[in-house]
């Protein structure tokens, strides 16, 4: 789902969960899981109780609660092409 994507955007060290790889990991319980976003308000987080996201090893949302952790990084396109 998401090595394809980062093969077609030519983005290094991504899109995969292998060892030196940065890595962004969204764990739901579907039946817990809700989109709050809306057109009229889009920047919601989802509710769940059961909601983690990691970005590049570290967690920023547990059990759908925002850690504070602000660990992504601007992504910027190279001269060959790549992203990263």
């Amino acid at each position: 789902m998401t090595g394809g994507p980062a093969k077609a955007l030519k983005l290094r060290d991504s899109g995969l969960l292998k060892e030196g790889y940065r890595a962004d990991i969204a764990i739901f319980d579907p039946g817990d899981f809700r989109d709050e976003a809306t057109y009229a308000n889009p920047h919601q987080y989802p509710s769940g109780a059961r909601t983690t996201v990691i970005v590049n090893g570290i967690a920023v949302v547990e059990n759908a609660t925002h850690t504070g952790a602000t660990p992504g990084i601007v992504l910027r396109r190279r001269g060959d092409g790549s992203v990263g």
